[in-house]
């Protein structure tokens, strides 16, 4: 049964019919308002060519120590740690 042919009886029917593509956000590793809609450049990315490497290690620190330090007084306390353990991954793979 297509959209055009349903009435208010078999909504629920054609709803578990149609596939549904969801795409998530994933906020910690590549949150969408980080990525350039032009480009595909990730603001990471950016961040890391416009720096020095020792610059850019201090960039990473200073994020990692930013999401510790607040992770106990925001609501997604696991979310922000999940970003300070991203951040210091980064910087681990610059050595």
């Amino acid at each position: 049964m297509g959209i055009t042919a349903t009435t208010p009886g078999n909504w629920d029917a054609v709803r578990k019919d149609t596939k549904t593509t969801v795409f998530e956000n994933d906020m910690v590793n590549s949150p969408n308002h980080y990525v350039s809609t032009s480009s595909d450049i990730e603001c990471i990315d950016a961040i890391r060519a416009s720096m020095t490497l020792e610059a850019f290690r201090g960039y990473c620190k200073g994020a990692a120590l930013k999401y510790l330090w607040r992770y106990e007084r925001k609501s997604k306390s696991l979310e922000d740690l999940h970003k300070s353990e991203w951040y210091t991954k980064k910087l681990i793979s610059t050595y």
